[in-house]
């Protein structure tokens, strides 16, 4: 137990780090993009670098993570990003835009392994308090991500100081976190291995398990779990099926509903923070707010989304996934709400765009948080890193896109369009939630539906593991 709390601390301070050293550079990303190419339409390709970089990195990571633990993993990771915030700075001194949108590319890859750690803090985790493993380490991120906006206007002052660009200051201390937070991943242990199937696990493949459990069904299903541990103890080599490769896992989870909405959740829970977030910046900025008041709103943003992480994990260990995929639901629609206020009104309000965007963390903070723990409870140990890398990738990408687009949305239409593209991809996500609904687990109801779909997933494995 101590060498856990102590591995778990060790994942705590890399995210801390890494938070501190991508939010200090995250409001000014989209400026210097702007600055270097003279184009608004351009502001959102920054931030979309950085995006689609972690969307690049994120399953390579995985696997990575698969064959050699995580620790490996998590390091070169982090490294990468070290190596990007330094590019950064290269390209902003030489005002060349392709060299700056690699650098951002390369800090991405500081993003895909915080995200990564979250899963990292499972494999780590007792299976009945796996939700609150993971949101503890996405909670670290707060009080580094907190501070970094706050480092943005003495950022700049350091790099005028040294004869920079003033807006390229705070990669200098993007550069130094980074660093930090690769020291810490190098010291985790090798036994921290990918994808653990824990002993007494439920999962896919335990008869008459429903992909998804809480602190109720925990209690009930003690005596059974004995018995599936002592079973699996004994028939391991037998049983469990070798890991599944991408396209194969992608089949599982396309087959299935409920795994298919957890990567859903977390891949449009992504795209919209995204999409509101790289813009906000610039529009503020339209509106002519000090760069000091950027950075107060990107901070509030940003605790928005890890403060409450911990309660969002007891919520899902307790109740199920579910219920905090469904609370992120409508906190997206007030927050889209009141975007459109913001937009049609004679002018922003500081308040409400400050309240709209704490509402936008927490979110995307519940879709995250309540999409990975119905991810991970519902797919067998032999599927997880690959569908763990591969929704890592997608929420990257598809954030990447909505980056892309945002810019010249932003130019066309105003704030009200970036709220309008939002709307319709929680749309999607509502559109995949039928069919995932009936089956999963709520307060008061087992989904007896998916425990059927779960021995017919346990079968279809075994089966696969002999034909090959």
């Amino acid at each position: 137990m101590t060498s856990h709390i102590r591995e778990q601390a060790k994942l705590i301070t890399a995210q801390l780090l890494s938070g501190a050293g991508i939010a200090s550079g995250y409001a000014v990303g989209g400026l210097l993009a702007e600055e270097i190419t003279g184009q608004t339409s351009m502001a959102g390709f920054a931030q979309m670098s950085v995006i689609l970089g972690a969307g690049l990195i994120a399953y390579p990571l995985a696997v990575l993570a698969g064959r050699s633990g995580r620790r490996r993993a998590l390091t070169l990771g982090f490294g990468i990003g070290t190596l990007g915030a330094v590019v950064v700075l290269i390209g902003v001194a030489l005002q060349f835009l392709p060299l700056f949108m690699l650098g951002m590319m390369m800090c991405g890859s500081s993003t895909a392994s915080g995200l990564q750690a979250r899963y990292a803090a499972v494999d780590l985790a007792d299976p009945a308090a796996a939700g609150r493993a993971m949101s503890l380490v996405v909670w670290a991120t707060t009080v580094g991500s907190v501070l970094g906006p706050s480092f943005t206007a003495p950022g700049a002052h350091l790099g005028e100081t040294l004869g920079m660009n003033g807006l390229a200051g705070p990669y200098l201390i993007s550069m130094v976190a980074f660093a930090l937070a690769t020291l810490s991943a190098s010291t985790l242990t090798k036994s921290v291995a990918a994808g653990t199937d824990h002993p007494g696990e439920p999962g896919v493949d335990d008869p008459g398990h429903d992909g998804e459990s809480t602190a109720e069904d925990n209690g009930i299903a003690a005596s059974a779990k004995e018995t599936a541990a002592t079973n699996r103890s004994t028939n391991t080599e037998a049983t469990v099926p070798p890991p599944m490769k991408l396209g194969e896992a992608l089949r599982f989870a396309l087959a299935r509903p409920v795994p298919l909405f957890a990567m859903i959740t977390i891949i449009t829970g992504q795209m919209m923070m995204t999409n509101v977030m790289v813009m906000t910046p610039v529009h503020m900025d339209h509106q002519e707010f000090s760069l000091g008041a950027i950075g107060i709103v990107v901070s509030i943003h940003i605790a928005g989304m890890y403060a409450l992480s911990p309660v969002f994990g007891w919520m899902a260990d307790r109740w199920g996934s579910g219920v905090v995929i469904a609370g992120g639901a409508g906190i997206f629609v007030l927050t889209i709400a009141l975007g459109v206020i913001d937009a049609v009104a004679p002018e922003s309000s500081m308040v409400l765009l400050s309240t709209a965007l704490s509402l936008l963390g927490i979110g995307w903070s519940m879709f995250l948080i309540g999409g990975s723990s119905l991810l991970t409870a519902s797919v067998p140990a032999h599927a997880k890193v690959p569908l763990q890398g591969a929704s890592d990738s997608a929420m990257n990408l598809g954030g990447a896109l909505m980056a892309a687009m945002a810019g010249s949305v932003l130019g066309a239409g105003g704030f009200l369009w970036i709220n309008l593209m939002a709307t319709f991809v929680l749309l999607v996500a509502v559109g995949f939630s039928i069919r995932a609904i009936p089956l999963m687990s709520w307060p008061g109801r087992r989904g007896s539906s998916l425990a059927e779909a779960a021995d017919q997933s346990a079968a279809a494995a075994r089966k696969d593991g002999v034909r090959k």
